[in-house]
């Protein structure tokens, strides 16, 4: 869902919109949705698998991941903000990252066990 989701924003940012998405990493580099499919299925299973460890480790794993999920997304708008080349491109790479995030943390949060009270 979250790759679906991913490559749907970017469809409508780059083929509909017609925006360039492109940021400074190492030299100039055009985010095309074969770097939006990778980047979202790999963002997807370390969430899946910070909250694996989680649940294994505390009681209230789906809070603390909850929580560390909302930070990483948060701070990830750092990258496309500061190297997006151009005020779309930078607003377009920045909901790529809020879309990713959004659909990570709460279709994670949805699958992970509540935590119990006494």
């Amino acid at each position: 869902m979250t790759a679906a989701a991913a490559l749907a924003d970017w469809a409508i940012l780059a083929k509909l919109a017609g925006l360039t998405l492109t940021a400074r990493q190492g030299g100039t580099q055009h985010i095309g949705a074969a770097a939006v499919l990778a980047a979202s299925i790999v963002v997807a299973f370390a969430g899946w698998g910070l909250l694996a460890i989680l649940e294994r480790r505390t009681t209230k794993a789906r809070d603390t991941w909850t929580i560390i999920a909302a930070i990483v997304c948060i701070l990830s708008l750092g990258s496309p903000l500061t190297n997006g080349i151009g005020l779309g491109a930078k607003l377009g790479l920045a909901s790529l990252h809020l879309i990713v995030g959004a659909t990570v943390i709460l279709g994670l949060r949805r699958t992970s066990a509540p935590t119990e009270r006494c």
